[in-house]
């Protein structure tokens, strides 16, 4: 199937018989390449018309904490899609530069920024929420993220919202 047959594709449940209405979608890591995906799959969502909400928890958080969206980095060490040694990944300026190199292609493809991306996402209608146990072992408070985030909520809350559509683990 090519990639544009994909993207005409209706979404399906796994067992085929019911379309996907509603995604909510975890984001629990602070890469480059562990952000991108979630954000790609809830704004694919929204222009499919889908409901989707996005639940940063973790190191997650710092695609959504102020003064860290702008400073989220490819991680290097032991990274095997960048097929270099470990050791290699460790070395100094390896991380920068390989976030630079990532940063001139997403441009390339003019794809957003990550805070540009949580905006627009957030414009969309798409729910953006930071995780409370997460927040309150980090010892954050809600100023410390970005007027985009909709709430701070427990999990169970997350489970309750996602009720009826389909959990994706990024």
């Amino acid at each position: 199937m090519t990639l544009a047959e994909q993207f005409n594709r209706s979404a399906t449940s796994s067992d085929g018989d019911e379309p996907i209405t509603k995604v909510s979608i975890v984001i629990s890591k602070a890469s480059l390449e562990e952000i991108y995906p979630g954000l790609i799959m809830a704004n694919g969502a929204r222009a499919e018309g889908m409901d989707a909400n996005v639940f940063f928890t973790f190191f997650g958080l710092d695609a959504i904490h102020k003064k860290r969206q702008d400073h989220i980095k490819v991680s290097t060490v032991g990274n095997p899609g960048l097929h270099i040694p470990t050791w290699a990944g460790g070395l100094p300026g390896v991380s920068a530069l390989m976030t630079k190199y990532m940063e001139h292609q997403i441009e390339a493809l003019d794809i957003p920024s990550i805070p540009d991306f949580i905006e627009m996402i957030s414009d969309t209608g798409a729910g953006v929420y930071a995780c409370l146990a997460s927040v309150d072992l980090f010892k954050l408070e809600r100023d410390d993220f970005v007027e985009h985030v909709d709430d701070i909520i427990t999990i169970g809350d997350f489970y309750e919202m996602s009720a009826g559509g389909q959990i994706i683990f990024t």
